[in-house]
């Protein structure tokens, strides 16, 4: 059995769930075991996701450790937003 972590959060919401899969597990699989999809009304299919803030598909397999990680999509490019702060600093 694999133990690992599946994180997801908002600025309001910060869930944290440890899940044991068998060996040779997903991320597909750590998330759906995790039930943050449910419970935040999220859908990971439309959502990146990480190892350890390193980008992986959901079908890249965990190992013993692993954390999982959700990401939200931006907002604003970050190219974007410092254009604009520098705009309002003018």
């Amino acid at each position: 059995m694999l133990r690992v972590e599946v994180a997801w959060a908002t600025p309001e919401v910060q869930v944290l769930r440890a899940v044991e899969l068998p060996a040779g597990s997903t991320v597909r699989d750590a998330i759906t075991a995790s039930a943050v999809e449910r419970e935040c009304g999220i859908d990971a299919g439309t959502l990146q996701a990480g190892i350890w803030s390193r980008r992986v598909t959901l079908d890249a397999p965990v190992a013993a450790g692993d954390r999982i990680e959700l990401y939200r999509p931006l907002k604003i490019d970050p190219k974007d937003a410092r254009r604009l702060r520098a705009q309002r600093r003018r």
